[in-house]
Order: C-alpha cells, then sequence, then structure tokens
C-alpha cells in the first residue's frame, strides 16, 4: 500500500506540473500582466469589455481537485467560504451556483417562517432600483412579494435614496434589496439610516462590486445579507458560481443554507451526519417522532451548490484580488483623463458622494462620507445636446473590434418580462414616480471595459475610437 501511495503522488505530481505546462502555453493570453499579450493590432484584434484572467496556480488547482474527485462541495468550498468571509468582514459566506442564484437564496432566506413577524410574506414590498439586472428583482417577485421601484441617479447609476421615504408604506415595506451599480457603492449611510429606523431588512446585491469601498470598509458588509457573482467578467471568477454573506447574524446561515439545500432543516456538511447529535430526535410538522433529520425539509428549496473544483479555482483567484482591484482602478482613471476633453458630448460615472472631478482628484459633498469603487465598467453618458446617437457609438466601437454594454436591462419597466407582469397582475409592482434616471440610462448609457486583461495599446485603441467619432463633429 505504501508502494501504491508512492507510485499515485508521483503521478499526481506529474500531471500537476503538466497542467501548469499546459496552461502557460496555452492560456498566455489569460494570464496576468501585459507581457504575456501578442502584439495588439488596432481594428483586427479584439477588445472584450470584460473576461477572466488567470494563471497557472488556478488551473493546477482545478486539475488537483479534480484528480481527488470529490465533486460536491469539501474542503475547497469550506476553505474559500471562510477565507471569503473574511476578507469581505461578514460572519460567514455560503457559496451557491451563480449570482442569481445567490440573489434568490438571500431574498427567500428572509421568507421563512422561522423568522416569526419579520418574515416577508406574499404581497409585502420590497424597495428596489428601477434600472439595473434584472435578477436582483427576480426573487421579489418569484416569492410573491411586490417591488416598489425608486429611481436612478444617471450620474452615480445607484438608486436615488432620497425617495426613499416616499416609497415607504409603514407595515407593508419589509425590506431594500438594491444593488452598487457598476462597482459604484450606493448610499450605504442613508439606505442603513433609513432601514434601521423603518425595521427594514437590507440585502446589497454587491456582484459588480467586489472590494469596492464605503468609508474604506468594503460593500457586502453593510446590510443583513450580501451577495456576489463569480461568473467570468466579474472581478474573480469560478467560471459560474457566487455567494451569499452573512453579515452579523448567524441565524441567517441555517436559512440561506436550507434554501440552498432542497429546504431541508438539517444543518449537516455534504458527506458528515448527526452534527446535531439528535439526528433521529426530532419532532417536527405532522412528522413521526424521531423521524431522520437529514429528512425533514422546513423551506421550498433548491439545489444551488456548485462544485468543490469551483471554490478551488475561487480561492486561488481570491489572492490576486487585490492586484485586479489596482488594475480597475488605474483602467477607469486612464480612460476618465484620455476623454476628458469630450466633456461636451459625454457625462461621466461619478462615485457617490463625490461632486466633481478634476485630473486632480474628485470634489465631495458635505456628508463626510467617501467611496472607491472597483469598477466593472467605464461608463458613458450620452448628453442630450452630442450630434451623435448612441447607435453610431455603438457602430464606431463594433467595427472597431470593441466590446461595449449598456446599463444590463435599463429600465427594467421596459422589459417583454415586466410589461407581461404588468399586464397580467396590475398590482404586481409599484412604481415611485416617473423615472426619468432610469429612462435616460436606458436610452444613453453605455460602458466599455476596464477590467484586469485590458493592456495599455487596448485602453489606447478605445480612447483612438471614441476620438475619431468625435472628430467627425468638431471641424
Amino acid at each position: 500500500m505504501e508502494s501504491l501511495n508512492k507510485t499515485a503522488a508521483n503521478l499526481k505530481a506529474d500531471i500537476l506540473r503538466l497542467a501548469r505546462e499546459y496552461s502557460a502555453a496555452m492560456h498566455r493570453l489569460n494570464r496576468p500582466g501585459a507581457e504575456n499579450m501578442e502584439p495588439f493590432v488596432p481594428g483586427k484584434s479584439t477588445v472584450p469589455y470584460a473576461g477572466m484572467v488567470f494563471g497557472e496556480d488556478e488551473v493546477e488547482a482545478a486539475v488537483n481537485s479534480a484528480l481527488d474527485f470529490w465533486l460536491t462541495l469539501g474542503p475547497e468550498g469550506d476553505a474559500f467560504e471562510r477565507e471569503f468571509a473574511g476578507m469581505i468582514g461578514a460572519k460567514g459566506t455560503l457559496l451557491v451556483n451563480s449570482g442569481s442564484s445567490a440573489n434568490l437564496v438571500a431574498f427567500s432566506a428572509l421568507t421563512s417562517a422561522k423568522l416569526g413577524e419579520r418574515r416577508i410574506r406574499p404581497g409585502d414590498e420590497v424597495i428596489t432600483a428601477a434600472a439595473g439586472f434584472p435578477t436582483t428583482v427576480a426573487p421579489i417577485v418569484q416569492n410573491g412579494a411586490v417591488p416598489v421601484f425608486i429611481d436612478n441617479d444617471p450620474l452615480t447609476l445607484n438608486a436615488k435614496v432620497e425617495m426613499l421615504e416616499a416609497a415607504l408604506v409603514p407595515g407593508k415595506t419589509k425590506a431594500v434589496f438594491m444593488a452598487h451599480t457598476l462597482g459604484n457603492p450606493f448610499d450605504l449611510a442613508t439606505v442603513t439610516a433609513f432601514c434601521a429606523r423603518h425595521g427594514l431588512w437590507l440585502i446589497e446585491d454587491n456582484c459588480d462590486a467586489l472590494d469596492s469601498r464605503y468609508d474604506g470598509r468594503r460593500t457586502g458588509a453593510f446590510g443583513d445579507l450580501s451577495t456576489q457573482s463569480f461568473y467570468p467578467p466579474h472581478h474573480l471568477t469560478m467560471g459560474e458560481g457566487g455567494a451569499v454573506n452573512i453579515v452579523s447574524d448567524l441565524r441567517l446561515k441555517v436559512l440561506a443554507e436550507s434554501f440552498r439545500d432542497w429546504g431541508r432543516d438539517c444543518w449537516c456538511a455534504s458527506g458528515k451526519d448527526n452534527t446535531c447529535h439528535k439526528r433521529f430526535g426530532w419532532k417536527l410538522g405532522e412528522l413521526p417522532e424521531g423521524y431522520d433529520h437529514k429528512y425533514i425539509y422546513s423551506h421550498l428549496g433548491y439545489n444551488l451548490k456548485p462544485l468543490d473544483l469551483q471554490a478551488a479555482i475561487g480561492r486561488r483567484q481570491l489572492v490576486r484580488l487585490p492586484a485586479f482591484t489596482e488594475a480597475r482602478i488605474k483602467n477607469w482613471e486612464f480612460l476618465r483623463c484620455a476623454l476628458a476633453e469630450f466633456e461636451e458630448f459625454f457625462q461621466f460615472t461619478l462615485p457617490t458622494h463625490a461632486t466633481g472631478w478634476t485630473r486632480n482628484g474628485y470634489s465631495w459633498d458635505t456628508s463626510g462620507h467617501r467611496t472607491t469603487p472597483s469598477w466593472f465598467g467605464f461608463m458613458m453618458l450620452l448628453r442630450p445636446t452630442a450630434p451623435f446617437d448612441r447607435r453610431e457609438i455603438i457602430r464606431a466601437l463594433e467595427a472597431a473590434k470593441i466590446g461595449s454594454r449598456m446599463l444590463f436591462g435599463g429600465n427594467l419597466l421596459r422589459q417583454p418580462a415586466f410589461v407581461q407582469l404588468r399586464n397580467d397582475d396590475p398590482g404586481a409592482f409599484r412604481i415611485v414616480g416617473d423615472l426619468p434616471g432610469a429612462n435616460r440610462l436606458m436610452n444613453e448609457a453605455i460602458f466599455i471595459g476596464v477590467y484586469p486583461g485590458l493592456t495599455p495599446a487596448m485602453l489606447d485603441h478605445q480612447v483612438e475610437v471614441i476620438r475619431q467619432l468625435v472628430s467627425r463633429y468638431c471641424h
């Protein structure tokens, strides 16, 4: 047996060494650092708006986990959850299979009957922003609650928090659920004070804002729950994957875990039994006393776990996060400086609480609060007086092989799903005001990439294409 184990260990070492060599040869374009890239040819080489950046460490970790063949969540998942929670400043983290699933699990946890009077019931209202990604809002509807939409500020991209009180219906409003849009933290001071004043839950959708800071603290550590996405365009990747962060009350972890894991009442980890020491001693529901606790279900849940292999990749990505954040901020600042001459045509995003930008830095409002976004993209908001429209910008970028995106779903109330929802049930959601900011973002906003895989030549190309477009109108 000792000889067999030694042979297996040697084989594994050889496989991992070869995996690193393969990765270095085949994935060099995804490695951190511009020196690994092939020569950039403007107009022929692609400039993605986002993408994966990884190296030999991630590939080795994935292969190592695959060789161990512990497929469901296991030791790598446990380690990632501990490391991530410690990094972000939460009491606990729960891995799931996507950011959208994280939003679903987080919201569903707050519907649990175990929360008593604070549970969110069908018909209760939840305040959210009108413009953004649909899966911030979908769990509200999917659980029978009523989203209440407030407008977005086109310059910060986030919810206009001055509308929160107008959206509130005492006794009916139960939560606030909104995103830090494109990496820009929303006004957490105002939102957390509002929630505390009215006894509301707060879920931070942190999927596009990992490592962003509000008053020096990482976003995702202010609400009751927060969510992450590890899809390839995001700040770190597992391929697919996401997480729910339990900020302070670990009782919510048990509920979130139940909804993630079929709705079961048992909290034993996969492969473990009887951690409560009374597996056959429970009397719950109308089941006979002593029914196996591993098969008692307190919620109508899902199966939304990722693989341990994904967690192994995520742990290696987590080590790179500080460098990734630094690159995102540096790339955003490069574009902001390079495009400043075109403010006649564009308005550019301001960090929350900033009132202006110069090459020497920001001016700030009198609140005393400061934000440091880990930017997901560089947003350009077309001024109404610009002599060209967004379609011309998109055509110019596409012709130059530069990737771009609009602000996700734009004003979600204009999306076919919400139009149909309104037609089927006019009371399915509520709108506060006319949403001019969300409409403007839907019609006039477009963003380009700042992700860590961009090289100086790619950034220069983005600027030059926009300069050429503008120059056609500046003779």
